[in-house]
């Protein structure tokens, strides 16, 4: 039943458009639908190999013991944090692509490329140089015990050195997705799914939890390098032309930083209450700490395809926008929302059905496996409404609407879920955290639901500010 709850809010309050939503309009959405699938599942299976790198990873230290699972929990929230960066500068500038391929200008989408692609450079190598220098002090900021500092800084310091290859794969990636082009970035991560397992068997056995993030930084190095020539030499819409003249222009630049400003923003708040999250769960021990990083991972499995349908719903929204077509646009936020929503609340029910069998593939503590069971399923009530929350995100981006949504998620992380927090983890542990995280998620999806449904930027031409 929570699967059909956003759509039928959407019917509910879309009043005045019923007629869009009509039996015989249903049908004729069957071209769109089947756009947003054969975008979607390419971008879903993106998403899935990033998140079977966190399982293999994830397995093999497993193997190590709670303390090395621990320690690479401790440091997570911190290169999610940093990832979100990256994240805010790719959709500054792939919103942007995506809007001038809907619009049939890729000389344009060409320059903003150009431009892209230094900006991300010069930002990467910045937050490259901020995470070496605090990966000695860091796990010990965080709270963590002594026992864990030596193998979290060591995991990352690797993570802070790959910085600028995980970006720029990134923003590859975002260009190829924002003109349409889902299956290289899914083969590509695939492919680094691969290595990532034979270095992880090479470097594990050796080096422990540092093995592990050297053999991921090695997968990423590789990959970046192959995405970023596809995207700049060889797939034509977006290939770089060394006679096409690319003056500098500030107005990208602009652009690019209004829409990507409040993302960074977002991203910087929230993985920083992600961050005060991890301070209010280390005390809890290395148990708690080893059950909570691995149901993360594991919970990732339902909510990366959220993540990938919301790319699609980007890349959709924007270019019907560069199209100057803001009712196929709205269609398109509303179409991807439905299918987010139930795709991961079908993943949820496989998830909650299976996580017994997943923690015991990802660590040999009994007592880790049955706290993380548990915890885990407290989380995965809320999946349906956080796909929504997720897609509707991706689609808002699309239209750059972003600062609204950026502050909608802010007060939605830090009042409701730190809030809430505060009173349950001191009475109920570790489960007080995901229920807390439970509530807000749910939360969440209805306000950002709302926002899609209301948002002038869907509507026509906004004035910049």
């Amino acid at each position: 039943m929570p699967v059909y709850q956003p759509m039928i809010l959407i019917l509910r309050l879309r009043k005045g458009n019923m007629k869009a939503f009509s039996f015989k309009s249903v049908s004729g959405m069957h071209p769109q639908i089947s756009r947003v699938w054969k975008l979607s599942v390419p971008a879903i299976l993106t998403q899935i190999t990033t998140v079977a790198m966190q399982y293999i990873d994830s397995a093999m230290v497993g193997r190590l013991g709670a303390n090395a699972s621990a320690s690479i929990g401790l440091v997570s929230t911190t290169t999610w944090l940093m990832n979100g960066v990256s994240t805010a500068v790719v959709v500054g500038f792939s919103v942007q692509v995506a809007q001038h391929i809907g619009a049939n200008e890729p000389l344009r989408a060409r320059l903003v490329i150009r431009h892209g692609l230094l900006s991300m450079l010069l930002i990467s190598l910045l937050l490259m140089t901020i995470g070496i220098a605090i990966s000695t002090p860091l796990p010990r900021w965080l709270g963590g015990d002594e026992v864990l500092w030596k193998d979290a800084s060591a995991y990352f310091l690797t993570f802070a050195i790959a910085i600028p290859f995980m970006a720029m794969n990134r923003m590859a990636a975002g260009f190829l997705q924002s003109a349409g082009n889902m299956v290289v970035p899914s083969v590509l991560n695939a492919m680094m799914c691969l290595l990532d397992v034979v270095f992880n068997a090479i470097f594990i056995p050796k080096y422990g939890v540092l093995g592990a993030g050297i053999g991921t930084c090695l997968a990423i190095v590789v990959v970046s390098f192959a995405e970023m020539w596809f995207c700049c030499f060889r797939y034509e819409p977006l290939r770089i032309n060394r006679r096409e003249s690319c003056p500098r222009d500030l107005g990208i630049l602009k652009r690019a930083l209004r829409i990507g400003a409040p993302v960074a923003a977002e991203s910087a708040a929230m993985c920083s209450a992600q961050v005060a999250s991890t301070v209010i769960i280390a005390p809890l021990g290395p148990i708690s700490m080893a059950a909570h990083a691995l149901a993360i991972t594991a919970e990732s499995l339902c909510y990366m395809p959220g993540f990938g349908i919301a790319a699609a719903a980007s890349t959709l929204v924007g270019q019907s926008i560069g199209a100057k077509d803001y009712p196929m646009a709205r269609r398109y936020g509303y179409i991807t929302v439905a299918f987010g929503s139930a795709v991961m609340g079908l993943t949820g029910i496989i998830m909650y059905l299976a996580s017994p069998l997943v923690f015991q593939m990802l660590t040999p503590v009994k007592e880790v496996q049955v706290v993380a069971t548990q915890i885990l399923r407290i989380g995965l009530i809320a999946e349906p409404l956080y796909g929504a929350a997720m897609v509707a995100s991706g689609a808002l981006r699309g239209a750059e609407d972003t600062l609204v949504p950026s502050f909608l998620n802010l007060f939605s992380m830090w009042a409701v879920r730190l809030g809430l927090a505060r009173f349950l983890v001191p009475q109920y542990g570790i489960h007080g955290m995901w229920i807390a995280m439970a509530i807000e998620l749910c939360f969440r999806g209805i306000i950002m639901l709302l926002r899609l449904i209301r948002s002038k930027y869907m509507r026509g031409p906004v004035r910049s500010i």
